[in-house]
């Protein structure tokens, strides 16, 4: 039990140290800061946005804070000889990280896309606000299994609580990635309108990329 919560202290807090088989070197992050700060640069983009160059400008802080943490997420994800309930808790974490490329990856394009308005952009990044909040929500529970105030809890207990995390992080991830493709299915339908299909398609990616 022991060698499980100190493994998920190194998960949710991004401690330096040396993982010997994946030769991962963590930066000293903290997963909830990560999600929380680009949560803020999104209500920023939401309260400001009046302008088009409002949007950008703020868009570059929430990038400037996922950059930050991408290193942090591609280190965990490279960590294989977890054991088994610490495994679901480096899942949850990377999903974390998962919303956030999401959210950060297809808001980048459509703020190239003219078939949204600024208004309408605004809107777009008031419903990611909303589904990053809950989703830091979830979490915030997660990390509560380390704290001082819960080390009483059994084991039974504790995987409660990891699996209630796991399963709330994987519907606020598959959320985000509906609300993204609703969003670009609005662009296509537009799109169609003005024959310029291909140029929507072209924009959000590749097969292999696109969300929808």
């Amino acid at each position: 039990m022991k060698r499980i919560i100190l493994i998920m202290c190194i998960a949710l807090t991004g401690l330096a140290g040396s993982i010997q088989q994946a030769k991962a070197q963590f930066i000293v992050a903290d997963p909830l800061n990560i999600a929380t700060s680009i949560i803020n640069s999104l209500t920023e983009i939401v309260e400001t946005s009046s302008t088009a160059a409002n949007v950008i400008n703020n868009f570059k802080e929430v990038q400037k804070v996922y950059k930050q943490g991408k290193e942090y997420y591609d280190a965990l994800k490279s960590v294989n000889d977890l054991v088994k309930d610490a495994k679901k808790v480096q899942k949850t974490v990377l999903m974390v990280g998962e919303i956030g490329d999401i959210y950060v990856t297809n808001f980048e394009r459509m703020l190239a896309d003219e078939n949204f308005t600024v208004e309408e952009l605004a809107a777009i990044a008031n419903g990611y606000t909303k589904l990053l909040n809950e989703s830091g929500d979830a979490l915030e529970e997660l990390k509560g299994v380390i704290n001082a105030s819960t080390l009483s809890l059994s084991d039974k207990e504790r995987m409660e609580v990891i699996d209630n995390s796991y399963n709330k992080m994987m519907e606020y991830r598959n959320l985000v990635k509906y609300y993204t493709n609703k969003n670009i299915s609005v662009s296509l339908l537009r799109a169609k309108e003005k024959n310029s299909t291909q140029r929507v398609l072209d924009l959000y990616g590749t097969e292999e990329e696109r969300y929808w």
